[in-house]
């Protein structure tokens, strides 16, 4: 199954010169090979990239790959790859959320190994020199594309990006392909390794929840992406059986609140900065995202790039809810409801 549908997700993808994006709105700066350089990319920025392609199969010149991470909730019904066909990018790659993950693991998203990860960037032929921006279907605008670019960065990608986004590249004409995708060739991709910095296994944050409140203990924050009618377990959990319900001391931040109400695209950085002081997130305190299996809480990460938070003292809960709520046990009281 896993085999299958990742290889009639690929297609070719011809060479082109990069472009390379000041980080300030409004300038770019001009070379004949640069990168992106903002985490976040619009639709005229990306198109502007893909414009200055030059086909080539000899080229061996880093490129820029649009990279479809569509992805639903299990309870949504519709599916990430079936969007992908129907309407993506040209010549746009598609990467399975639910397929290039642990394959031993019991919890749904967690990280593939170093191995697993270069075999599927071989497969998708991207290069570890190749510019890769992200995005999400037209339909949510913004869910799991920043769990795709967190993985990236985690493994030590150099130049991944996220498209804010798809729904508006498409609202504003930019062209857009549909059917099954051509496989690419495969290409070399050395195994990475992990920045063990990035994630936050189980264990850490559960000794960290039980001291949280505590008199002297370390304020770290845990900033929780589900809904609010799940962090207060008011509202059922997309897995069956799933008790809802929150880490004891973690913040509210869900992805609504991240997003504009309209255009689904993230928020501008000063709205995202008023947002995370609103509920009292401090920047200089150490930050765990956290959401129902470890896709949505990248989007909180994206969020405080964009809002210039450091990154040095963040963190991504890989297990998130859905292994936290197997895993505690009940006389512990890691399981909080509030109304």
């Amino acid at each position: 199954m896993f085999v299958s549908r990742f290889r009639c997700s690929l297609r070719p993808f011809p060479s082109i010169p990069s472009i390379r994006f000041s980080a300030t709105p409004g300038r770019r700066a001009m070379s004949s090979h640069y990168t992106l350089d903002s985490y976040l990319v619009s639709p005229s920025e990306l198109n502007a990239a893909l414009q200055k392609n030059v086909f080539s199969k000899l080229s061996t010149a880093p490129r820029v790959i649009p990279l479809c991470a569509s992805w639903f909730l299990p309870n949504d019904g519709r599916d990430g790859y079936e969007t992908f066909i129907a309407q993506r990018i040209p010549h746009a790659r598609f990467f399975d959320v639910d397929a290039i993950k642990d394959p031993h693991s019991p919890f749904p998203h967690m990280l593939p190994s170093p191995s697993d990860f270069a075999d599927a960037m071989r497969r998708l032929g991207i290069q570890r020199e190749d510019s890769v921006v992200v995005y999400d279907s037209k339909e949510l605008g913004i869910l799991s594309a920043p769990r795709v670019g967190w993985t990236l960065k985690a493994f030590g990608h150099p130049n991944v990006h996220i498209l804010n986004n798809f729904r508006k590249w498409v609202d504003e004409g930019f062209p857009t392909e549909s059917g099954e995708p051509k496989e690419v060739p495969k290409v070399t991709y050395e195994v990475p390794a992990l920045d063990e910095g990035k994630v936050v296994a189980f264990e850490e944050v559960r000794d960290i929840a039980k001291e949280l409140g505590k008199e002297g203990a370390e304020e770290v924050q845990i900033l929780d992406a589900r809904s609010l009618g799940r962090w207060k377990g008011v509202d059922p959990e997309p897995r069956e059986g799933l008790s809802s319900g929150h880490i004891p001391y973690s913040i509210s931040v869900p992805i609504s609140d991240l997003l504009d109400p309209n255009d689904k695209t993230l928020l501008p950085a000063a709205e995202l900065q008023a947002l995370f002081k609103s509920k009292g997130v401090d920047p200089s305190k150490p930050i765990i995202s956290s959401c129902g299996s470890g896709v949505t809480a990248a989007v909180i990460d994206a969020a405080l790039t964009e809002a210039g938070f450091p990154t040095q003292q963040r963190r991504l809960y890989d297990g998130s809810w859905t292994e936290w709520a197997q895993r505690v046990k009940p006389g512990d009281g890691l399981i909080r409801k509030s109304e």
